[in-house]
């Protein structure tokens, strides 16, 4: 794998969208989003909750930034024509091994439906293909998330390799 670029210089874009490394200064406008989006977003994402607030949205910040330094996450702002965020795009579970990662993305509820979500997946890949090094990007969605897997399709991706299966110490019977 490559070594990551700077974040400073590393802005990905096409005609719709700009996608930049998050920085600490958009912890409220990430805030705003997550809040208005609460309804699309809490079934699928854990981190997103009725207690979320903008200690959480600035913790994010801090964690993306020491992510990206340390190689194990790239995180990008979705932002729209005007410069308004409109939701978060990235890469990781970073395997160099296997020169692997896992991609995620969520859109606000008020730029849903645009396309925007695939064009960033596109982008997050093409970064991990031509920056990193990666051979794969996987997206990992929950078969009833339905939007997601969409998304992973209009961006090119197929569904393949293998049906996952997983166990939670409830599952196990007693012995």
């Amino acid at each position: 794998m490559n070594a990551p670029p700077c974040p400073e210089s590393t802005v990905l874009t096409d005609a719709a969208i700009t996608l930049r490394p998050w920085r600490c200064e958009d912890a409220a406008a990430m805030y705003e989003a997550v809040r208005e989006s609460m309804a699309s977003l809490a079934a699928w994402l854990p981190w997103c909750h009725a207690d979320y607030g903008l200690a959480d949205a600035q913790a994010r910040m801090q964690a993306c930034r020491e992510g990206w330094a340390q190689g194990e996450l790239f995180a990008f702002a979705v932002l729209d024509g005007d410069g308004r965020l409109q939701g978060s795009a990235g890469l990781s579970q970073i395997n160099r091994l296997h020169r692997s990662a896992n991609a995620g993305y969520w859109l606000r509820a008020s730029a849903q439906g645009r396309g925007w979500a695939s064009r960033a997946l596109m982008q997050v890949a093409r970064f991990g293909f031509e920056q990193l090094g990666l051979i794969r990007v996987e997206v990992v969605a929950e078969p009833g998330n339905v939007a997601s897997r969409r998304t992973a399709e209009r961006a090119g991706a197929r569904a393949a390799d293998a049906a996952v299966y997983s166990l939670v110490p409830s599952d196990l019977a007693p012995p």
